[in-house]
């Protein structure tokens, strides 16, 4: 393989890095680029020495993520690098869809007609948009010069789509209906709205067209909770990193429950977020300084005894004896 690629050093090898420095995508942490002798260029995966010729990152993004294609899975590479090129392959499509879905809406000609007249009424088709003669002749509708300058619907603070703005009070009453039975009919408090998740769901299923169903109840016990527990561990594995870098400090809460158990929550602070490592039920645990210190020390082991800078809990008179030992124990912890 070193016989047939040379790295490609000559008159143009300072814009050659500078391009490479200035990629984002995320498979190229993982890729390895060389040139022949004649300047062509060919991706080699890190993990299986797998070379392809063609097809950009994108391609070795699909061999990375475990799609099989034309150069086949990677059958080496770590299960956290497969997990991030399926998301990364997934928002991707979630962009187009999302892009296809906004240009659809759009309508530089105006609304129509019937869209001031009411809503349209359950399972009644849609009205063409109005196009114009060049364009009704050529089978497209011709893309309005405007369209560049708006963001998909979906985006945060992007113009509003015109049928949302034409939507009638009717029309938002039904789908506030239905939003409100679901809770209803489930029982769900409805502080959930308060949930930093809300209103993206919303958003995310506005931006999907009219035939998505949601997910089934296997998905969500199995399939979705399995990635979405994923995420969370590559999450703390990122803040694990800034944990080694600029330190941390370990925060002890002790409170009582509605069922009057005594419960002391752990939690991980750094600059880049809280992590919460775990919740002890310390109802049948006396709590004297010499318990409670082997709690502390044992969330200081799984942190990582050098990534510890301090420890934060209540002020109480076994919790201070607690900061003595740790004191004691491990020197640079205050």
């Amino acid at each position: 393989m070193a016989s047939n690629l040379t790295p490609f050093f000559g008159q143009d090898s300072t814009t050659h890095f500078q391009s490479s420095r200035s990629k984002t995508d995320p498979a190229w942490e993982h890729v390895s680029e060389e040139r022949y002798g004649n300047g062509r260029r060919a991706l080699i995966c890190l993990y299986c020495i797998k070379i392809t010729k063609g097809g950009g990152i994108h391609r070795m993004k699909l061999h990375l993520a475990g799609v099989k294609g034309d150069i086949g899975p990677c059958k080496s590479v770590p299960l956290d690098v497969r997990f991030r090129m399926e998301n990364s392959l997934q928002e991707f499509v979630n962009a187009k869809k999302a892009t296809k879905e906004a240009d659809e809406y759009r309508n530089p000609y105006g609304p129509n007609v019937s869209q001031f007249e009411g809503d349209m009424a359950e399972g009644e088709e849609e009205v063409q948009e109005m196009q114009s003669p060049m364009a009704a002749s050529s089978g497209k509708r011709k893309k309005s010069t405007v369209d560049k300058y708006f963001a998909p619907r979906n985006t945060q603070g992007a113009q509003p789509s015109m049928r949302s703005v034409l939507a009638g009070k009717e029309a938002t009453w039904r789908v506030d209906m239905a939003v409100g039975r679901f809770f209803y009919d489930a029982c769900i408090p409805t502080n959930v709205v308060n949930s930093f998740y809300f209103k993206p769901m919303l958003d995310a299923i506005s931006a999907i067209s009219p035939g998505y169903k949601g997910p089934n109840y296997y998905q969500l016990r199995i399939n979705l909770l399995k990635d979405a527990k994923k995420e969370v561990q590559l999450l703390v594995d990122s803040y694990r990193a800034i944990w080694a870098k600029v330190g941390c400090t370990i925060m002890g809460d002790d409170w009582t429950d509605n069922r009057q158990r005594t419960l002391i929550n752990f939690l991980v602070y750094c600059p880049e977020g809280i992590s919460f490592v775990k919740s002890i039920d310390a109802s049948d645990i006396v709590k004297d300084a010499t318990n409670l210190f082997q709690l502390f020390d044992e969330v200081i082991e799984w942190v990582g005894l050098l990534n510890v800078v301090h420890v934060v809990a209540d002020n109480a008179a076994n919790y201070v004896a607690v900061g003595r030992l740790i004191s004691q124990k491990h020197k640079h912890i205050n």
